[in-house]
């Protein structure tokens, strides 16, 4: 069966073409789950100055586009199709997509393979040669190049994971959460669920090869499940997002080595709160002085605020999302709004960033989509 693209992924497009979208108009796209009353990826807008979120259409015919990611050029998007049995595999696939730089449509190139099982995050890399891979229930990674068109070639490295952790019911297998390309497109980080491990890989973009690095990793708290990873902009600091525990540690970072150093753990609800749900994102800041990260259950975003010198995190507070289960959220390429999305309640909310404090205030403004699942924005050219 050949899946239609998966448009899950919200991707909060800049507007390439002045003609076409006025100044203050921001394009992006909304992944989802298409389970339920989804009907694929969703093309959106926001006014940059106010929040205000308008749907603009929808691409049809595409199963579980949970998670996208755009090229370097804007001209490409790669979305996982989160599945287990891929042309009769025990695989799920990654879509290669044409994007129109008028309209922001998108047009189907060709699917790959991921090389296991429910692919769940990629991330093209810096020069625009690859897509990376992380699959959840196969518990591996994949590197698959891209052709001068925008294609997809076969993977030309794969890696199984191996092991398990404490968790008898979440941690018997890997289950690679995340991948994503350090500032120097050198060194690959891997948050795996299931071994309580943030792993990292050599990467050479040219040759498409992932190759364990020395040291493999580093190790979280038993039982805390890492989830999404996020680089600080100074290059220095690491922050991964644990969702069985529901706390974010703190890593320092050598990037000549591709080496981390513990520096803190800290939790995601606030003082005094039920230890209840579990977490899923985490983003720091354009300005590199506040993190985010999303709490499923408790449906909140947790602020903290950075240390510039030591890259530790103060508590600052915890929003309510206005709505269950915050999947994914991202932040606009000003750093002015945070946009939430609410997959059981299948909206996504605008919140304001105090630029002082980091604080979040609602807008009122919010826009109803169906099961959204990840946020993207297209840089500005």
């Amino acid at each position: 069966m050949k899946l239609a693209l998966p448009f899950f992924c919200l991707l909060l497009a800049t507007v390439i073409s002045p003609a076409v979208l006025p100044a203050a108009k921001l394009r992006f796209y909304v992944g989802t789950y298409t389970r339920g009353e989804s009907e694929g990826i969703y093309v959106c807008e926001m006014d940059s100055e106010t929040g205000a979120l308008t749907r603009k259409g929808v691409t049809r015919d595409v199963v579980n586009p949970s998670f996208v990611a755009i090229h370097p050029n804007r001209k490409y998007l790669y979305a996982v199709n989160e599945i287990g049995d891929f042309q009769r595999e025990k695989s799920g696939a990654v879509s290669a997509f044409a994007i129109d730089g008028d309209t922001g449509g998108l047009t189907l190139l060709n699917q790959q393979s991921s090389r296991g099982g429910t692919p769940c995050h990629l991330v093209v890399d810096a020069a625009g040669k690859n897509v990376l891979v992380a699959n959840y229930t196969g518990g591996s990674i994949a590197c698959l190049p891209i052709a001068a068109d925008g294609r997809l070639r076969a993977a030309s490295s794969a890696i199984q994971h191996m092991g398990s952790s404490v968790n008898p019911q979440r941690q018997k297998a890997p289950h690679a959460h995340s991948i994503n390309l350090d500032a120097a497109n050198r060194f690959a980080v891997v948050g795996d669920l299931g071994l309580d491990q943030v792993l990292v890989y050599r990467f050479d973009g040219g040759k498409g090869a992932l190759v364990a690095n020395d040291p493999a990793g580093i190790a979280v708290k038993p039982g805390a499940g890492p989830r999404h990873f996020t680089f600080h902009p100074s290059g220095r600091f690491g922050y991964v997002i644990n969702e069985l525990d529901r706390t974010v540690t703190a890593f320092g970072y050598d990037a000549a080595q591709g080496k981390f150093k513990t520096l803190q753990s800290i939790t995601t609800l606030p003082p005094g709160a039920k230890p209840i749900g579990s977490t899923a994102e985490v983003r720091v800041h354009p300005s590199g002085k506040f993190l985010y990260g999303s709490n499923r259950g408790h449906d909140s975003i947790v602020v903290y605020r950075i240390d510039k010198d030591t890259g530790k995190l103060t508590y600052v507070e915890n929003e309510s999302t206005q709505g269950k289960t915050p999947r994914n959220f991202t932040l606009d390429p000003s750093g002015k709004f945070l946009l939430a999305e609410n997959q059981q309640s299948n909206s996504i909310v605008v919140f304001a960033i105090h630029p002082e404090t980091g604080a979040l205030e609602p807008t009122g403004h919010a826009l109803e989509i169906p099961s959204p699942v990840c946020i993207r924005f297209i840089a500005s050219p």
